[in-house]
């Protein structure tokens, strides 16, 4: 069953089940775990275990990229800095550091892929799904940092996965949601968003991810992951990549929404995807139904079943480069960077001359109010804990998207500070900063400011628990 072993479903619960452990002893090429999967480390030992028993060679991935997405650290908020951050204090040492503690961890709980780093530029301010999840705006910076953290990683014997061919970062849109579209010209496509990947593939990186958007300049028909062009043409034979190609998950609307996963499968295996990533709660009779999808596209010749081989070869050949990743936990202690400390992410913070005055006139006895501004989550970060709510500050006031703010019911005693993620993208956020502005506050962007905005008089570029700490730290 060839096309078995080119598929990585994902599944919900902490226990393997019946389906998913039949499918690996059949030779599925592994599974994706969310943080729907994680309970505990020691949990999650257990769950990986079972995997690896039902199919040594089988890999076992997951989306953790140090900061705001983090699967490890969903229920209790990230304790790394985050990639906008270590862009900010641009120490590559450190930058290898944190990828070698991520890649500590994820051994320890034998996980051998790791769905990260990002290296996708974030040049579009509007961008609702990359922002902080981003070294920065340059490509060298963001090159020389995926770099690191891709070294970092990979030297626990973790596999990296560069994301999210051939860039992401100038879009307006989700591919969770929508199929973006890139409108660059070829010379900037070159100089801006392949320059990273082209600098982690020479580092060797061992898996680039695909992305579901449409990049007209080099593909005008066809999303990356279902682009030949792109992703045999221009990430296979002319930037010489030689690793394992991962499609982004196949359940989001930029792949599946108009065609359905099977289709959309057979599309990208065609295209040069070698692992596909199928989704989240993903059922034994979708995998029956993409393998019989794959099988019809091989049947009617529009698939090579040599393609197929090829696909499955390869998923084989790293499951044996990464089979001996699972270890005993033998690092430092978890969730510890060593040469980092809340004062180097505090002097990562762009403060302003205004805010820095006010902390400092603030009297001992001025309580701080907190104020929370809670956006939906994207489906890349989740539902979790985040900034210096998951580092024990108490939110005294949440404002969500269709809440209204009694600006005149706020304690008149207090130094209010309010919080939230990307604010000048959220028109709800703005109407609200602009009631606070008639009293004393301080407003803070835990995502990616908008730095010609007065929405951001602190912006932290990330709302990892322990940016949260160094937020608190700073106020305190």
């Amino acid at each position: 069953m060839t096309a078995l072993a080119t598929l990585m479903p994902g599944f919900e619960g902490t226990e393997l089940p019946a389906w998913v452990e039949r499918r690996l002893r059949e030779g599925m090429g592994g599974v994706c775990l969310f943080g729907s999967n994680v309970e505990s480390p020691a949990q999650l030992r257990s769950l990986t275990d079972a995997i690896h028993a039902a199919n040594p060679h089988a890999i076992v991935s997951i989306d953790e990229e140090g900061g705001d997405v983090s699967r490890l650290y969903q229920r209790t908020g990230s304790p790394f800095p985050g990639n906008a951050i270590l862009g900010r204090l641009d120490d590559l040492a450190l930058t290898r550091e944190v990828g070698a503690q991520v890649g500590r961890e994820l051994a320890a709980v034998g996980v051998n892929l790791t769905l990260a780093p990002d290296v996708d530029i974030n040049s579009n301010l509007l961008n609702p799904v990359i922002g902080v999840r981003s070294f920065g705006t340059d490509p060298a910076l963001v090159g020389r940092h995926g770099v690191a953290w891709t070294q970092g990683v990979q030297s626990q014997g973790v596999a990296a996965n560069a994301k999210h061919f051939p860039g992401h970062g100038d879009t307006a849109q989700d591919s969770h949601h929508d199929l973006p579209v890139v409108d660059a010209d070829l010379d900037t496509l070159r100089a801006r968003e392949l320059a990273p990947f082209q600098a982690v593939i020479d580092a060797g990186a061992l898996t680039i991810m695909s992305s579901h958007i449409m990049v007209p300049a080099l593909d005008p028909d066809n999303p990356a992951t279902f682009s030949h062009a792109i992703l045999t043409g221009l990430l296979r034979e002319e930037m010489r990549f030689k690793g394992l190609i991962v499609s982004d998950a196949l359940d989001m609307a930029g792949a599946s929404g108009e065609i359905g996963i099977p289709a959309a499968a057979a599309r990208a295996l065609a295209a040069g995807c070698d692992l596909l990533c199928i989704g989240t709660a993903n059922t034994d009779e979708q995998m029956g139904q993409i393998v019989d999808a794959i099988d019809a596209a091989v049947a009617s010749a529009a698939l090579e079943s040599s393609r197929v081989a090829d696909a499955a070869a390869r998923v084989r050949s790293l499951a044996s480069r990464v089979r001996g990743a699972a270890s005993e936990w033998g690092g430092a202690e978890p969730g510890v960077v060593e040469g980092l400390d809340l004062a180097a992410v505090r002097d990562s913070f762009s403060v302003s001359d205004a805010a820095r005055a006010a902390l400092d006139a603030r009297a001992p006895s001025t309580p701080v109010h907190w104020l929370r501004f809670e956006p939906a989550p994207n489906m890349a970060v989740g539902a979790s804990p985040w900034g210096p709510f998951a580092a024990g500050a108490e939110a005294a006031t949440v404002v969500g998207p269709s809440d209204a703010l009694d600006v005149q019911a706020l304690p008149s005693d207090a130094l209010i500070l309010a919080v939230g993620k990307d604010n000048h993208r959220h028109p709800w956020i703005r109407e609200a900063i602009d009631a606070l502005r008639a009293r004393d506050v301080i407003t803070v962007d835990m995502g990616w400011p908008d730095s010609s905005s007065p929405y951001a008089d602190i912006a932290t570029y990330g709302a990892s628990r322990l940016a949260g700490a160094a937020l608190l730290e700073m106020v305190s």
